[in-house]
């Protein structure tokens, strides 16, 4: 079993501390972060195995890399709402957000009630963490049915005039992932989407183009087998 000492001795080995400054350009929290390749991460969670305590452990030290290892290997069996919401207010970067919703919360059946629940807070973070759990879940979940996509789209509409930039990227990212789905899907958030377009706010007509211009796309068109 492996020591949270042991964790970050193995990650301070591939830290690249001069690539810090370009991550925090690209709205990485720069915060305690030693520059580790998401890829040199994956390599050392397949290394690891799951563990659960040292998932809380590694969490505990607030380093963002040691944060997305920990995601990579907790159990999902072993989540509970409790650690989610202790986890979700300690997101402070996009990339903690997002590897944390594909490698643990999706697997979670909690996560689709935690959708609705964090998209209704105010913490920016917290609720970037439910759109991105909600795209995290179109984009992987291929048993879900197309009934509960349809049912979360007002809540990208409600979530649309938010226009911090990483909860309207989220938003965003949410909305092309469910219309690219399947020509049903694909209506509906289409339609989501022209409903956005007409708020009264600059986000919102963000979110409403950028989607627009992917899910009519002839690429997505072709792919779905969506006829002229």
């Amino acid at each position: 079993m492996s020591s949270v000492e042991a964790v970050l001795t193995k990650l301070a080995a591939k830290a690249r501390p001069d690539q810090v400054a370009g991550m925090a350009r690209y709205g990485m929290s720069a915060k305690r972060r030693l520059g580790v390749a998401v890829p040199d991460m994956r390599k050392l969670a397949r290394e690891l195995g799951k563990d659960h305590q040292l998932a809380l452990d590694l969490w505990q030290t607030g380093i963002p890399e040691a944060m997305i290892v920990a995601g990579m290997i907790d159990d999902p069996a072993r989540l509970t709402e409790a650690q989610m919401e202790a986890w979700v207010v300690e997101i402070d970067s996009w990339d903690v957000c997002d590897q944390s919703c594909m490698n643990l919360f999706e697997k979670s059946p909690l996560a689709w009630q935690k959708i609705r629940d964090w998209s209704e807070r105010e913490e920016e973070f917290v609720r970037r963490t439910a759109f991105a759990l909600l795209a995290c879940l179109a984009w992987h979940d291929k048993q879900a049915e197309d009934a509960q996509f349809s049912a979360l789209l007002p809540v990208i509409r409600a979530g649309a005039t938010d226009d911090r930039n990483f909860v309207k990227k989220a938003v965003n990212w949410a909305l092309r992932n469910i219309g690219k789905r399947n020509p049903n899907l694909n209506r509906a958030a289409l339609e989501t989407a022209r409903e956005i377009r007409q708020l009264d706010s600059k986000a919102a007509a963000w979110i409403a183009a950028d989607a627009i211009r992917e899910l009519e796309s002839e690429a997505v068109r072709k792919r779905l087998g969506i006829g002229g």
